[in-house]
């Protein structure tokens, strides 16, 4: 059975059942191990490692350590689990997922819903995978110290991911976005860079920004950023604004709002990240990518990665395959001899 038919299939549910229909399609039911050969020009050094393009999985779509290294097969670079907490958690009530069909558009407001991390760990420790791995983590609910919870799943996971994603951009946990504030964050990093030092690890940390913050708040992020010598930076999560802009039935409906709609402001923020931080600080760019065109304007913005969930959720898994072969014929019609080479170009 094609993928269309299935696809059309599982969409007639709900989102959240929808979502673990393809979970469990791909856990059980698609075996290939073929990876992609790329052509060079995607090919990218980052946190020391190479990247065969710039295309990866964002956190999200495999909570739980499921199927993360089924999409090396799928042509995707890298992937990226969670977001995990400490302790298990169910997440929002339920419905906490709308599809908006018309403008190719998710809204959530799961709340991070997670198995925890001993047992997530325990599922990537019993996995044979060889390529890129990250883990994105975040405190639970209830927790009374949301910088604890940062600290115990960083030292869960930092020995066995390429790097640790810190989230503190979601807008359905509680109080979480205060980490944008210039204080607050550089309190979280200290403790952070402390505990991978007393670690005597090197795994990079990334930190994942809201699309939502003030542009007077961005030198400060910056500056902390390059004070702590974080490892890159994720530009964006999803936002509660742009409901004036969407035309499905659920658009006012409380979430972050992730997909096509997005692609303009992300691209915004991480041009003005770029012109503080320029190259000394690794942007992977997420929101509303979808195409070669999409991906292509994201890279010439700033971004060196990318990442994607949403596309998957109306393309289907191919999804990458078709974004490479475009970007591959846009970066060479735009003259580039490599990627690294169109990163930022339209933000200088």
């Amino acid at each position: 059975m094609s993928y269309q038919i299935i696809n059309k299939l599982i969409n007639i549910f709900d989102p959240e059942l929808s979502h673990s229909l393809a979970i469990f399609f791909l856990k059980h039911f698609f075996w290939s191990n073929r990876a992609d050969e790329d052509d060079a020009i995607l090919s990218v050094k980052v946190f020391g490692k190479e990247f065969k393009n710039p295309i990866g999985l964002a956190a999200g779509f495999d909570k739980n350590a499921d199927v993360y290294e089924k999409f090396s097969s799928l042509g995707f670079s890298f992937s990226e689990v969670g977001t995990v907490t400490p302790r298990p958690q169910v997440g929002n009530l339920k419905p906490r997922v709308f599809r908006l069909n018309e403008d190719l558009a998710v809204i959530n407001r799961l709340g991070f819903p997670n198995e925890g991390m001993s047992k997530i760990k325990s599922k990537i420790q019993n996995k044979l995978f060889n390529g890129i791995l990250g883990i994105n983590i975040g405190p639970n609910k209830e927790s009374t110290s949301k910088i604890k919870d940062y600290l115990e799943t960083f030292k869960n996971f930092y020995d066995i991911s390429d790097y640790i994603c810190i989230n503190i951009s979601s807008p359905n946990t509680e109080n979480l976005r205060d980490f944008h504030e210039a204080s607050n964050l550089e309190s979280l990093l200290s403790e952070l860079l402390s505990l991978r030092k007393s670690l005597e690890s090197t795994v990079p940390v990334i930190l994942k920004i809201s699309p939502d913050i003030e542009e007077k708040e961005i030198p400060a992020i910056c500056n902390a950023i390059l004070k702590y010598n974080i490892d890159g930076i994720t530009i964006s999560n999803t936002t509660v604004r742009l409901r004036e802009i969407l035309t499905n039935q659920n658009k006012n409906e409380q979430g972050g709002l992730s997909g096509v709609p997005l692609q303009d402001l992300s691209n915004n923020l991480i041009k003005k990240f770029y012109k503080i931080i320029g190259k000394k600080i690794p942007i992977i760019g997420v929101g509303g990518v979808n195409s070669g065109k999409s991906a292509y304007d994201k890279i010439r913005s700033g971004a060196t990665l990318l990442q994607l969930y949403t596309g998957l959720v109306f393309q289907g898994p191919f999804i990458a395959k078709n974004i490479k072969k475009d970007l591959v014929f846009l970066l060479k019609q735009g003259g580039f001899k490599s990627l690294e080479e169109a990163v930022g170009v339209d933000s200088k």
